[in-house]
């Protein structure tokens, strides 16, 4: 009883030493290849550091660390979001911009596509993220409704609860076109399985994407470290090569 007692003491006394090297990041579906790559190159630079990552929809994850969940970083597919949290108090210093994202049609079994093909009897489902909480399921009502077909085709449609469930529905055949981000279909996973048509950013309102280090991060000096991180000449390059437009650039 007393070794269990004093192994006990024991953990809980190593824990301030290793809190602050401990990072919790929740990001938007569509940014999980490019993060875990640039996750990889963090930890070379930082192997002290602990990254533990959780991907969603960002209006959930917005949700979630209004209820007190403990995420330390926050990148959202809609800058909105953290930009809300900023003004609520829950942030650590500012949002910041870090990408302009981008949809596609995605298909496993169909070659080049445009959304007025959508409305083929042959294309039974379709596969969206819910836009009442993902900001890629937002963008790609808006331009099923600029293309004009979003009445016809809104039957046809089903919800994933983001980016990432959207993309399966289409892999696994309970869909046969899903509107993605272009991230997701530049992955080498999707690549070797499907082709992507890229639809044009006049169709929709632009997907300014942006994080913020949350009030809970503000002693967490590895959660700095990373948000620098993501300006740094690697990390720039990774996000590039996942489609990604960078702040900058878009200027």
């Amino acid at each position: 009883m007393r070794r269990w007692l004093l192994t006990l003491l024991l953990l809980i006394a190593s824990l301030p030493a290793h809190a602050g090297e401990q990072i919790t990041i929740a990001a938007a579906a569509d940014l999980k290849f490019a993060m875990d790559e640039i996750i990889g190159l963090f930890g070379k630079s930082h192997p002290d550091s602990l990254v533990t990552t959780i991907y969603g929809s960002s209006g959930n994850i917005q949700t979630q660390i209004r209820q007190g969940a403990p995420y330390d970083l926050y990148f959202s597919a809609d800058i909105a979001y953290p930009r809300t949290l900023k003004a609520e108090g829950l942030a650590t210093g500012e949002v910041q911009p870090y990408a302009l994202g981008r949809i596609v049609l995605w298909s496993v079994s169909r070659g080049a596509l445009k959304l007025s093909d959508l409305t083929d009897p042959s294309v039974r489902k379709i596969a969206i993220a819910n836009p009442g909480h993902a900001p890629y399921g937002k963008r790609a009502e808006e331009a099923l409704k600029a293309a004009g077909v979003w009445d016809k085709v809104e039957a046809k449609l089903v919800y994933g609860e983001n980016v990432a469930q959207t993309a399966q529905f289409v892999q696994t055949g309970n869909a046969d076109v899903g509107i993605i981000a272009l991230s997701q279909a530049m992955s080498a996973e999707l690549s070797r399985q499907g082709s992507y048509t890229l639809i044009a950013q006049s169709q929709h309102q632009p997907l300014e994407q942006g994080f913020i280090l949350t009030r809970r991060a503000t002693n967490n000096a590895a959660a700095h470290d990373f948000a620098r991180f993501m300006a740094s000449k690697d990390a720039r390059t990774i996000m590039i090569r996942y489609g990604f437009a960078l702040p900058a650039e878009t200027k």
